[in-house]
């Protein structure tokens, strides 16, 4: 069984580690701990990782956040991977930072990533983790925040939220989606 995991995030060392590419840390980490490497491929570099007999195939969009349904759509019609194996990671301004949200199908919340996947695959049935970076930022200073670097208290705590968010993609892919959310978001 084949699963499609898009972390979210913009392409360039301007943007590495920035609480809007948490996506792309996420999937960083996971390929990390299974040794692999991402590769530039179409839309995306990707990597693909084996967990407990599944296979998972991690997309980092090169489109940029607010053209992300490109590579998504390309990459699910090329894996031949139905839209309920599909999960995108993303951050959100309208948690705490660390809190993690499942989802199984949902708005975008005015996420401009999430809009885009849900205007190219017509749908806003794909399951998403959105990742909570919290919301310490003056009126009309949003795209500064979340563009900018996880503050040094964060950046203490960013392992166990990587942990999580690991285990999360991985109870996604094992336990199926209705329990991994129970999990999930049962969790801080």
């Amino acid at each position: 069984m084949k699963y499609l995991i898009v972390g979210l995030g913009n392409i360039g060392s301007e943007y590495h580690e920035t609480r809007h590419n948490i996506g792309f840390m996420v999937l960083d980490s996971i390929a990390e701990e299974k040794g692999v490497t991402f590769e530039l491929k179409r839309h995306a570099h990707i990597a693909e990782v084996k967990v407990k007999g599944r296979t998972l195939v991690l997309v980092k969009p090169t489109t940029y956040m607010n053209l992300s349904g490109k590579a998504v759509q390309y990459w699910m019609q090329e894996e031949k991977i139905p839209i309920e194996n599909i999960l995108v990671i993303t951050d959100d301004l309208a948690l705490p930072f660390g809190t993690l949200r499942m989802r199984m199908k949902g708005s975008s919340g005015g996420h401009n990533g999430l809009s885009h996947i849900e205007a190219t695959l017509n749908s806003a049935n794909y399951t998403r983790l959105r990742m909570g970076v919290g919301s310490d930022f003056a009126k009309g200073q949003q795209v500064d925040y979340v563009l900018a670097p996880f503050a040094a208290e964060e950046q203490k705590g960013m392992a166990d939220v990587l942990k999580r968010a690991k285990d999360a993609v991985t109870g996604f892919a094992t336990i199926g989606v209705e329990r991994a959310m129970n999990t999930v978001n049962a969790k801080k």
